[in-house]
């Protein structure tokens, strides 16, 4: 239990050194523009198709439940405003860090794993290049300015369809569930879910690279590797999420 733990401990302080050489990299010559570019291409704009798949499932999952629990109290307009609110403070920036955990976060590690056991890592270094700053910076940086992006682009289509399902499904006057809904989300639950995501796509970012740099053991570790990253990745931004979470709702909503 005990090598357990101190391992644990071993791995949290190899990661904060690698968060201190990453943050040392952002203002190290010369800036990887074509490379950010790539990496926001790559995480932002292949991932909206998932993204709308998603988002607009859970809108419209979220409204199918509300309109229900809402019908027997005859305040079924409600549905709208709280399906914008629960997106957009929680739902939004939780579904879509999954999805990209998922589809890049585990692509982030398997990449750099498998060119640590290729030994490209150790090429790039012979020549002198800052593997951190050349690999892992364009991925953390194109991270952070695209969750927040996908997040509201989810939010919009999660509200769009429980739109459909509330109007067309279940008859609610499209004019007074859009009136109730506005009077109510406030541009504070918006902005709080994309902080949200911005910081839930740097943990993710950094968790990913994380283990990839630190992969061993050929094949088999880059699958070890990529599992041991979405799954951390995916629990630290559930923790990270709840703490933030708890901060916001004492000095934002209160």
């Amino acid at each position: 239990m005990l090598s357990v733990m101190l391992r644990k401990l071993d791995g949290l302080g190899r990661y904060f050194a690698f968060l201190g050489e990453l943050l040392h990299s952002v203002f190290m010559r010369p800036f990887r523009t074509l490379q950010i570019i790539t990496e926001i291409e790559r995480l932002g704009i292949n991932s909206v198709m998932i993204i709308l798949l998603s988002g607009g499932a859970i809108g419209m999952i979220f409204a199918l439940q509300m309109v229900v629990m809402l019908q027997m109290f005859q305040a079924e307009i409600g549905t709208g405003a709280t399906v914008a609110i629960a997106m957009s403070r929680e739902l939004a920036p939780i579904i879509t860090t999954l999805m990209l955990i998922a589809k890049n976060g585990s692509a982030m590690a398997a990449e750099l794993g498998t060119m640590r056991v290729t030994e490209q890592l150790d090429a790039l270094e012979s020549m002198s290049i800052n593997v951190v700053q050349y690999l892992v910076l364009p991925k953390a940086i194109a991270s952070v300015l695209v969750f927040p992006v996908l997040t509201l682009l989810a939010n919009v289509i999660g509200a769009l369809g429980a739109f459909i399902i509330s109007t067309e499904l279940y008859g609610i006057d499209s004019a007074s569930y859009i009136d109730y809904m506005f009077d109510l989300l406030n541009p504070m639950d918006v902005a709080s879910g994309l902080i949200k995501a911005t910081v839930m796509g740097f943990i993710t970012a950094t968790i990913c690279c994380f283990y990839g740099l630190g992969t061993t053991q050929g094949a088999k570790g880059v699958g070890d590797s990529a599992t041991k990253a979405v799954v951390a990745s995916s629990v630290s931004i559930l923790m990270a999420d709840y703490l933030m979470a708890t901060m916001m709702m004492r000095l934002l909503y209160e």
